[in-house]
């Protein structure tokens, strides 16, 4: 208009340069992304119809997904929760554990270790985290290093009384500024002081927070109470943070009190807390500034010089001992060292199931899009970019794979708590796993879901968006769909998703069959006692208040009473229970070898009749008696492996051994018993001497008539009639304690096998939709081969022949990978080889004829095609 133009001619000049209205407002809609957001939605809805006019497609997808994605989330957590969670303290990057390293055990002191740091498995190398008291107070002082140092060690069960009737607690010896230098706050009331570990202070207790929710009912009232630990007097002070669950992976604790009462607790760690016994474990929080390496090099020099050249040399130059300062996150290892590597083989068997139900769904998509190429073509023609039908096809495929992961919520939440159930019921000691969903675990569900969905979504997607626009009008897509997939020349992608099943399938199977055979031949091994009909359970007098001569009597009066219980056959006791982890060595010196020849063997204190009760033969001599069981008459028994190896043909009755000082009590040997099995099933029987028993903590061995576990009760109340306050401790059967014996064999080997039966199923599925959608596409060919004069028994094959070669490619692929992925099982196998022929044989056995069972309904709809039908399909 400044140009002079009418209002008319400079409005049609302005539509010719910048286009029509609507087609400005269109680009800034797009530049500001809202056609894109309305696109999006328009195709969720679309895909919503869509998917609700096929409910029994949509099911089978959402189902499958919800299996795969909730098994991996679920492992995931456990995964998460005992491996990658970081501690829950303040800036836990900022602590260390305290460990030492040498070529050989320390002399001349003892050790007490509680599974905190875990075992070096290092060959001529020995390392723990326990140091002594004095080492603490030395390593807590280095206010150059440390900004704060504290200690604790156990947990100990303690006697608790004054809260109902007597219980069980697992309380934990800190050092009065633990919750200072972790950071961690109290719930209610306050944490530890240093000045609750002074000599003479009053005996204070703080509650764990779960502890005092159950066992207390969360009473805010509880703060100032007094209880009994061990028969001695605490008053409760506060009640540590909630989010405060644990320091150790996988230790359960129920309260902690100061150091300084390990004496009044009678807890025997550490000599009763003498200068060289070694038994805590340190943490320090290092000072801004310094680093991990810097402070373990000052440290290692006074550690070097302490330990080598102290009041009592406890190393040589030539054990090189070392102090190492590890990050607490890694070093406090706890379950992890037991757990970790049948976490990592359960993650990698759920995530190759998770591929399966991928590569399961990726063929029903492309079922499911053949029928659709029409349409796909029809939106081609119309002006629909390849793109936006690909965009449409993904929303699809991701919307299945959110439904599906809303479902595996649930899946997950279920097969983690009946992990944590498996694991807790099957534990030596009392778990504390914290599986509370956390941002890692949310990002992992979200970035699976997403994964998935791309990972099944993207072949159909780029199919459809391939359609031949010119053939699908025609209507000849049908039959030439059919010739492709079944010229039988070569695999389609439908067909390789569904061998690629059958691959990992095997793969999963095998690895589940050498397992079974594993736990069948640790089984099948004859322990050497006779572990059927035997109930334990285990008692401490001392946390009672028991001492002295009192404990004897008890275990005594116990025994007697015990064993004339209805359905008893036999009753004794034993320091330890025999296939329970447990082991005790002692380095001794046998009579007529010289001082330099110092043996080792295996000892075990066990009251009179314990071998009789076990089912351990006599082979010579006589067994121990009631009149042995006291410190003047020192009798042994040993096995026939402590004959072999220390006596040789001597006769061994007679023969005196003891401990390595020659001034020290010796013990007689009156017996020889047979050999047994004393930690665990895989180790080789070792020699092992018997000993009477007349102090600490015992198990009872019930022999019983029937089934141990209808006498639980009469026992419980026999002992409570004793002594009121004279707690039982795990009451089990010899057959449940083989069981936690070998939990991880058990675990890896069910969820292995869940997961391949799981896979299989799927691949079977998988492998019946194919086998069926291509009869259905080949129904014209059908008639027409059966119209000419082809048998039923042709056609029958013809479609058998079809299944059984994609079963046998999957199986020879799987086969194959077997070979290589077993291998990293070799841990966990017994007596059982990667490549074990049978279990092979027998996977491979089980594939081809659950895959033959698959083909069959599909090979029997096609010999039932009725050819006049069939020449007007179409």
């Amino acid at each position: 208009m400044q140009a002079g133009l009418t209002p008319e001619k400079a409005w049609h000049r302005a539509r010719l340069e910048f286009g029509g209205l609507e087609q400005v407002r269109g680009d800034c809609r797009e530049a500001r992304g809202v056609t894109f957001a309305e696109t999006i939605a328009q195709d969720v809805r679309f895909s919503l119809r869509l998917l609700r006019k096929s409910p029994g497609f949509t099911a089978v997808v959402v189902l499958t997904l919800a299996l795969g994605i909730g098994a991996t989330t679920a492992i995931f957590s456990l995964v998460n929760a005992v491996l990658l969670r970081s501690l829950p303290v303040r800036n836990p990057d900022e602590l260390v554990v305290v460990r030492w390293g040498a070529h050989t055990w320390p002399n001349h002191v003892g050790t007490s270790s509680y599974g905190d740091c875990g075992s070096e498995k290092i060959k001529s190398w020995h390392s723990d985290c326990s140091v002594s008291y004095p080492m603490f107070k030395e390593i807590s002082g280095r206010k150059d290093l440390f900004a704060s140092a504290m200690a604790f060690a156990g947990p100990s069960q303690m006697n608790l009384s004054g809260n109902g009737p007597a219980s069980i607690a697992q309380g934990e010896l800190v050092s009065g500024n633990y919750f200072e230098t972790l950071g961690v706050g109290a719930a209610l009331g306050r944490t530890l002081e240093p000045d609750d570990e002074k000599p003479g202070a009053t005996p204070v207790v703080v509650l764990d927070y779960g502890y005092w929710q159950r066992a207390f009912g969360g009473e805010t009232g509880v703060f100032g109470r007094t209880i009994r630990l061990n028969n001695v007097a605490f008053t409760i002070v506060g009640v540590a943070d909630r989010r405060f669950t644990r320091l150790t992976p996988g230790r359960s604790l129920d309260l902690l009190v100061p150091l300084t009462q390990i004496v009044p607790l009678g807890i025997p760690w550490g000599g009763h807390g003498s200068e060289s016994g070694w038994w805590l474990t340190v943490v320090g929080r290092l000072r801004p500034g310094v680093s991990s390496t810097g402070a373990q090099a000052a440290l290692n020099v006074w550690f070097v010089n302490e330990v080598m050249h102290g009041g009592q040399p406890i190393w040589k130059k030539a054990d090189d001992p070392r102090l190492i300062l590890l990050p607490a996150q890694k070093g406090l290892a706890g379950i992890r060292d037991k757990f970790g590597e049948p976490l990592v083989l359960l993650m990698a068997a759920v995530g190759i199931m998770l591929l399966i139900a991928c590569a399961n769904v990726a063929g029903l998509m492309l079922a499911r899009g053949a029928a659709r190429e029409k349409e796909m073509a029809v939106r081609l023609a119309v002006g629909a970019g390849t793109q936006r039908v690909i965009r449409q096809l993904m929303t699809e495929s991701l919307l299945l794979s959110f439904v599906g992961a809303a479902l595996g919520v649930l899946v997950a939440y279920m097969g983690a708590k009946g992990l944590v159930t498996f694991f807790s019921n099957n534990a030596e000691a009392p778990l504390q796993i914290d599986l509370h969903p956390n941002a890692p675990v949310l990002l992992f569900a979200i970035g699976i879901t997403v994964l998935t969905g791309i990972g099944f979504g993207l072949a159909p997607a780029f199919r459809g968006a391939r359609a031949n626009v010119a053939t699908e009008l025609k209507g000849t897509s049908a039959t030439n769909t059919a010739t492709r997939h079944w010229s039988g020349r070569r695999f389609g992608l439908s067909s390789g998703l569904v061998a690629l099943q059958v691959a990992l399938s095997i793969v999963v199977l095998t690895g589940a069959g050498l397992l079974l055979r594993t736990l069948e031949k640790l089984y099948s091994i004859d322990p050497g006692f006779d572990s059927r009909n035997v109930l334990l359970f285990s008692v401490e007098p001392e946390l009672a208040g028991y001492k002295g001569e009192r404990i004897p009597v008890l275990y005594a009066d116990l025994q007697r009473r015990l064993g004339v219980l209805p359905g008893v056959l036999k009753a004794s006791y034993s320091s330890d229970v025999l296939l329970g982890g447990g082991l005790w060595t002692e380095g001794i010196r046998i009579q007529g070898q010289g001082d330099k020849n110092k043996a080792k063997t295996q000892m075990l204190s066990v009251g009179p009749d314990f071998l009789t009760t076990m089912g351990i033969p006599l082979v010579a001599g006589r067994m121990l008696q009631d009149a042995d069981m006291g410190q003047v008459q020192r009798a042994a028994m040993v096995n026939r492996a402590f004959v072999r190896k220390f006596v040789g043909e001597r006769n061994p009755i007679g023969l005196h051994f003891g401990e390595t000082d020659p001034k020290d009590p010796q013990w007689e040997i009156v017996g020889v018993v047979g050999d047994t099995k004393y930690a665990t099933l895989r180790a080789e029987e070792a020699p092992t001497a018997y000993v009477p028993l007349t102090e600490g903590g015992v198990t009872f061995e019930l022999r019983t008539a029937a089934t141990p576990a209808v006498l639980m009760p009469s026992v419980r109340k026999l002992v409570n009639e004793t002594d009121s306050n004279l707690p039982v401790i795990r009451m089990r059967t010899q057959s449940e304690t083989i069981d936690q014996l070998l939990f991880n064999e058990r675990l890896v080997a069910r969820l292995f096998g869940l997961f391949g039966v799981l896979g299989l199923l799927l691949s079977c599925i998988g492998l019946y939709g194919l086998l069926s959608y291509e009869v259905a596409q080949r129904t014209r060919e059908i008639g027409i081969r059966t119209a000419l004069g082809a048998h039923r028994r042709d056609v029958w094959l013809l479609v058998l022949r079809r299944g059984v070669m994609l079963v046998v490619a999957g199986g020879v692929a799987g086969l194959g990978a077997a070979i290589a992925v077993t291998r990293l099982l070799n841990s966990l196998l017994y007596n059982v080889r990667p490549t074990d022929p049978m279990t092979f044989s027998g996977v491979a056995a089980l594939l081809l004829s659950v895959g033959v069972i698959a083909c069959l309904l599909p090979a029997r709809r096609a010999t039932l095609v009725d050819p006049m039908v069939a020449l007007r399909y179409e």
